[in-house]
This record gives C-alpha cells, structure tokens and sequence, in this order.
C-alpha cells in the first residue's frame, strides 16, 4: 500500500517551514496517506503544529531524552524502525535533511533521491544537476521504498487546514549507536530569521570589507525582518561564518525578497538564488553579472546607499 512518512525539522519548539514544504512535494505523489514523524524530547508542541497541517493524515510523535539535540547517526535507526508499511519516506533538503535521509537510505538499503523539484508520477522525479544548470530525470524502483529529500526552494508551504488530524504517541525504538555525539552548539548567524526558509534575506559580499562591514546588512536585515546572508567571498575572508553562505556550495533559498548587496553575482551565488522571487542588487560596477538577473538594480556606493534604504522603511 502507498504510504507516505515525511520526518519533521523543528528547533525551539517550533515546526520548520521546511516540513510543510516537504508535504507540498509529498502531495504531488498523489498519495492521500502521509505521516509526519516528530522526534523530540518533548514533542507535543511540535506535534500539534504538524497536525494542522492541511493533508496530514497521522503524527507520529516519538519522546525520548536522546532527541533533545538529535544527532543523524541516533535519528537514521529510528527511521529504519518506522520503515515497513512506507512506500516513500521524505525528509527536507535543508542541513537538517541532507545530514539525515542518506544514513536512513543506506540503514534501509536503498539509494536517497536528492533535491527533488518536481514529481512526475510516485517513482519518477526531476533533480538539479551541475550547479542547477541541468535537470535529470530519475526513476526509482518500484518494488523498493523511496527515500528521498525535497528542495524547498521548489516548494511552497502547505496552510493550515481545518481541523487537526491524529496524534499517536511511538516509544522509541532503536538504541544510541554511541559512536556520536553533541559536544557544543555554536551559531554565528544572528537572531534573525532561519536563512534557508526566511521570506526576506540580505545578503552581502566581498565588498563589504570586513566584519565591521557587515554590520550595515545586518542593521539593514533587522528592519526588514530579514535573514542575514553572504557570498562565498565574504565567507571565505572570514566576515560572517560559513552558515550564512548561500549559493552551490552554502544553502539553496527561495525568498520572496532578496537582497545582493556588494555581490558581483558568480554562478556559483546565482545557482544558490535562482528561485527567488524579486532580486534587488547592489553594486557600484554597473556591468556585475548580478544586474542581468535582478529585477531593480541601484549602481552606487553600498555604504550610502543602504542607510539610506533603510531611513525609508
């Protein structure tokens, strides 16, 4: 029987927006029974927010001490033990997703999809290829389960619906493999919203010149209510932490709004923005790559031009 299970990503109590973009891709299968799995210390909370979702036939919510700061390599058993009676079993293609969904593939003994855009029937997906330059068409087997992440950017959330739909509780059913661990959480990003599911981000490149630099981003972000983001330059010249990079090689976002701000526009950072709805770039060298896929352009000095943006919001 088709069988949907999606695994849920939440931090602070909160359901991700990842999910309900997952459960966007996971309807388009055509499959009417899908599951969230919430594992959590204590996952009431979480829980409720997933029942409301509109198209969720069950929660399944598994407590446990060990999902306080859930690592991959205690979650992948997890998944390995909800597996039967699944016929397809998704996750995020977030961090959170990607660190995941391949150790579960691999406990089940099948190979992960990855970054599904686009369904074409409960077998066959479409999935970017070569920094997004190409798109392939996979087909995975059917006599076997489908594990499988899906792009969010591709996605929009799933609404709330009517009414919320069951909550079962699940005792957890597999033991710490003990070879990983939590030592420390570190976080360089801000209070800001999450930058790979954020509506707004602002994002700043090597032209910022520092880490003093970019304080005029995230000055600008706050008023915005904005998640803060970078280049790899800036990135690798050591301005913000690596978790703010966004392009091939960072995160693949898809806000409504986005921001470049000193950001010349390499393939690389344009693979990373590609989806977005209305790209504004700044930059004082008016023939930078950014300005043939921004939707306005401002040429000038980022330094004066931003505080003044910012004056009128």
């Amino acid at each position: 029987m088709a069988r949907v299970l999606i695994i849920a990503q939440h931090e602070d109590g909160a359901l991700n927006p990842a999910t309900a973009k997952t459960l966007s891709g996971a309807k388009s299968l055509g499959i009417d029974d899908i599951d969230i799995a919430v594992f959590a210390e204590s996952g009431a909370g979480v829980a409720q927010q997933a029942s409301r979702l509109a198209g969720v036939t069950r929660v399944l919510m598994i407590e446990h001490a060990d999902f306080a700061h859930p690592t991959a390599a205690r979650l992948a058993p997890e998944i390995k033990a909800l597996a039967d009676g699944y016929s397809h079993i998704l996750g995020p293609s977030t961090t959170f997703g990607r660190d995941l969904m391949p150790r579960a593939a691999a406990l089940i003994g099948v190979g992960q999809v990855s970054d599904v855009q686009e369904v074409l029937d409960s077998h066959t997906f479409k999935r970017p290829i070569y920094a997004g330059n190409a798109i392939v068409t996979v087909k995975a087997p059917e006599d076997r389960t489908v594990v499988a992440t899906i792009r969010s950017a591709s996605y929009s959330a799933v609404a709330e619906g009517d009414s919320a739909c069951d909550i079962e509780t699940r005792e957890a059913a597999a033991s710490d493999p003990g070879h990983t661990r939590l030592v420390n959480l570190e976080t360089g990003g801000g209070d800001g919203p999450d930058l790979q599911t954020a509506d707004r981000v602002v994002s700043g490149g090597r032209a910022m010149g520092s880490s003093d630099g970019f304080d005029v981003i995230y000055s600008f972000a706050k008023k915005l209510g904005a998640a803060v983001g970078a280049s790899r330059a800036a990135v690798d010249a050591g301005y913000v932490p690596n978790e703010l990079q966004v392009g091939q090689t960072g995160k693949i976002i898809a806000p409504e709004l986005y921001f470049a701000i000193g950001i010349s526009g390499a393939i690389q950072h344009l693979t990373g923005i590609k989806d977005a709805g209305t790209i504004v770039a700044i930059n004082k060298d008016a023939e930078a790559p950014i300005f043939e896929v921004a939707d306005y352009g401002l040429v000038g000095d980022l330094f004066e031009i931003v505080p003044e943006l910012e004056k009128l919001i």
